[in-house]
């Protein structure tokens, strides 16, 4: 079950991009699933989990620079 929050947001703001945002640190800090990120953005969990990415968050629990920092080595 989940709980309904109203906020009032500028026209100029991407309604999307700030609920992404918003899914994409819940999920990176684990009180989301993936499942509940994807339907708190309303898209499905596979488009959740192809954008998560691009919000610096990895769906395998390491971050951005975790994963340069590996790749660097």
């Amino acid at each position: 079950m989940m709980k309904t929050l109203t906020i009032k947001i500028p026209d100029t703001v991407d309604e999307k991009d700030l609920k992404m945002e918003l899914a994409s640190h819940l999920f990176g800090k684990g009180i989301l699933s993936s499942g509940q990120a994807a339907e708190l953005v309303g898209i499905s969990k596979r488009e959740f989990i192809e954008t998560v990415g691009k919000y610096g968050v990895s769906i395998f629990g390491e971050s951005k620079e975790d994963i340069e920092n590996i790749m660097n080595e």
